[in-house]
Order: C-alpha cells, then sequence, then structure tokens
C-alpha cells in the first residue's frame, strides 16, 4: 500500500515536471550579484507582453527598489529576434470583442509598470536588442539607460492598428529633438541600429554580440553608483565601432520633417506634404492615406497635450484614449487587417480625416471619474 502511493507520488511529481519543462515562464526574475534581471521569455510571440507577464514583473520591479541589496535592474529578452515587439494585441483584442474586463486590467497594468519603470529610484539598464516596439518601448524608454544594437529595429506602428502611441509615448515622442517624435507616432517609421540612439530613444549603442560580456561586468559591479553605470555603459558604448560611418537615414529630411509636422492639425500636415510634392513627402502622405483616421487625429492631439505634461498625467490620459479605442471601430478592423486576415486593407470607420468631428475627438479624452487610472 506504502509503496503504491509513494509511486503514486513519484508519478505525480513527474508530471507535475513534464508540465512545467512543457510550458516555461513567460517571464525570468532572478537576482545575480547587486542586479535585479528581468528576461522577457516569449521567444515565439517576439517576447509580447501580455498581463501575466505585466502582473509578475510590476511587484518584482517595486521589491526590487526597497532592496538595499539590490542595486539596479536589468531588462531583456530570449531569442535573438526581439527584445519585445509588443503588447498582446490578439488577447486585448478577443476581450474586446465579448467585454471581457481584460481590456481595462490590461492597459491599467500595462501603464502602471510604465510609471513604475519611470519612476524607479534604482538604475534601470534595458538591453533592446532586436524589434522594440509598442509595449517593448514602454519597459525600456522610460528607464535610465537603453543599450541599442545593430540589430534594434524600434517602431511605434499603432496608427496603423486604429490604436495610438501609448505607454507613455505622449510623453517621450514630443521630447525628442525637432517633430522626429510626432513623425515616428504617425507614421508608424522604423528606426535601426544606431539611429535609434541618434534620435535620442536609446542612450547607448553596443555590438550586439557584446551583450553577455556587459551584462556579466555589470552584474559584477560591487554597490555601484549610477554615475559607475553609466561610466561601464560609456566604455562599451565609445569602443563600438559597428556601423559608425552609417549616415542618419533621415538626416536629409529632418528639415522637412520639422516644418511639416509642426502643422497644428491632421488636415494641414496632408496638405503641406501635398504642397512640398517631393518623392519623400509623397511616400509620407502614401503612408499616412492608409493609417486610421481617428488614429491620427488622437495621436496628434495627445502629443501636442503630453508635450508639457508629467508621465503620470501622460499615463491618464492615454488611459482613457485606450478605452475609447477599445469601445470603437477602428482597432478591431485594424487589428483583423493587420494581424488577423493580413489583407492589409482596412476599412476604416469614419474613412476621411475630415469626418473625425472635433467632438468626437475631445470626448475620447474625458475623465472617466472613478474608472480613471490612478497612479
Amino acid at each position: 500500500r506504502l509503496r503504491t502511493l509513494n509511486r503514486l507520488q513519484v508519478i505525480l511529481q513527474h508530471l507535475k515536471m513534464s508540465k512545467q519543462t512543457d510550458s516555461p515562464a513567460e517571464v525570468l526574475l532572478e537576482k545575480k550579484g547587486g542586479a535585479g534581471i528581468i528576461t522577457l521569455n516569449r521567444p515565439k510571440a517576439l517576447n509580447a507582453l501580455n498581463l501575466p507577464m505585466i502582473q509578475q514583473i510590476y511587484p518584482q520591479i517595486k521589491t526590487w527598489e526597497q532592496d538595499p541589496e539590490t542595486f539596479l535592474i536589468i531588462i531583456k529578452g530570449t531569442g535573438g529576434k526581439a527584445f519585445c515587439a509588443g503588447g498582446d494585441i490578439r488577447a486585448i483584442t478577443e476581450a474586446g470583442k465579448v467585454g471581457d474586463k481584460l481590456i481595462q486590467d490590461f492597459f491599467r497594468g500595462e501603464y502602471r509598470l510604465n510609471n513604475a519603470i519611470g519612476t524607479c529610484k534604482k538604475p534601470y539598464v534595458a538591453l533592446i536588442d532586436g524589434i522594440t516596439m509598442g509595449g517593448g518601448v514602454g519597459v525600456s524608454v522610460h528607464g535610465h539607460f537603453r543599450v541599442a544594437t545593430e540589430k534594434t529595429v524600434f517602431a511605434m506602428p499603432e496608427t496603423a492598428i486604429g490604436l495610438f502611441p501609448d505607454v507613455g509615448g505622449g510623453y517621450f515622442l514630443p521630447r525628442l529633438s525637432g517633430k522626429i517624435g510626432y513623425y515616428l507616432a504617425l507614421t508608424g517609421c522604423r528606426l535601426k541600429g544606431r539611429d535609434v540612439l541618434r534620435v535620442g530613444i536609446a542612450t547607448h549603442f553596443v555590438e550586439s554580440a557584446k551583450l553577455p560580456a556587459l551584462e556579466k561586468d555589470l552584474i559584477a559591479l560591487k554597490s555601484p553608483s549610477k554615475e559607475k553605470i553609466a561610466d561601464l555603459l560609456n566604455s562599451y558604448h565609445m569602443k563600438c565601432t559597428v556601423d559608425q560611418e552609417k549616415e542618419f537615414a533621415l538626416a536629409e529630411h529632418m528639415e522637412k520633417i520639422n516644418s511639416i509636422f509642426s502643422a497644428n492639425s491632421m488636415e494641414e500636415i496632408v496638405k503641406k506634404l501635398k504642397q512640398d510634392g517631393s518623392p519623400f513627402a509623397m511616400k509620407q502622405l502614401e503612408t499616412i492615406n492608409k493609417m486610421s483616421p481617428t488614429s491620427l487625429k488622437l495621436t496628434l492631439r495627445q502629443l501636442r497635450e503630453g508635450a508639457s505634461m508629467s508621465l503620470q498625467e501622460v499615463l491618464q490620459m492615454e488611459y482613457r484614449l485606450s478605452q475609447a479605442c477599445m469601445k470603437g471601430h477602428d482597432f478591431y478592423e485594424g487589428v483583423r487587417a493587420v494581424l488577423i486576415d493580413k489583407d492589409q486593407s482596412p476599412k476604416w470607420k469614419p474613412a476621411a480625416l475630415e469626418e473625425v468631428s472635433d467632438e468626437f475627438v475631445d470626448n475620447c479624452f474625458k475623465p472617466l471619474g472613478n474608472d480613471d487610472l490612478k497612479l
């Protein structure tokens, strides 16, 4: 009888183990030396953030922040292709269709996490190797240090799916030099490698192959200050010669970008692009014409207002916008066209900028009373 019980326990233990090995943890949280390390571990989904991951990372950052033995926090992704390609849009879409509360919980949790990173008292180092978009930008850009590599691809492509560049995009994008942030937000333009550093999204540039050594050196630092961490990152940065001679991809267009994207309305931006008529301007016009007109108007206002707000105020505003998008048409249609059916031909409603009224836009920015985001 005892032996049978023992055998049962062994079998159960075995089953439990095999279950664990079948599905590895989606986020790994570990302490090495004086460093807390967050590893986004959904390589097949390009490390896209889902709610369970957010719910594990947030309290861990708060714990490390209070821990006298933790001197810095490092965040990275697995799989070699992406740091983090965004949020788990499919899950949100499914939830939104059936009115599940995930559409509140996800954005609330994500923005609280963005704020925890933006206000973190411990130095926060994001190794943004590979694809870094949307939600991946949110868990990196608000920290002290962002290390890009030759494999980094940055974008905020939300206007193409009926959303807006959230996760604090209204805070960091208008603060980039000139009007580059507005251009990136409205067109979803992708920046690669050193260009991510040149526009100020990354703070350092290191060869991808050197990241394991950099991480090791960061972990080995004895009770480091922010200055010591900066010195170490600078030393790696200075030694890196990869793509040094490559010119900034947007260099020749910066004057145009700054003048065209300083317009006060989307209609005016479109008019300026048409008037300019250069191949670059026509290409931007073609891109903008594919985006959700509602998203474009929300985004322009989000950035213009966010330029003078605190990160907390921006996240509160973006939470209101997220809920407005969840109630609308374009987000579900955009996800269908881009991610599900992949026919790339969304039918936006309204279909033209002129049809998106100021009154409608105003409504999206209205406070939600008790449902507002509390930080």
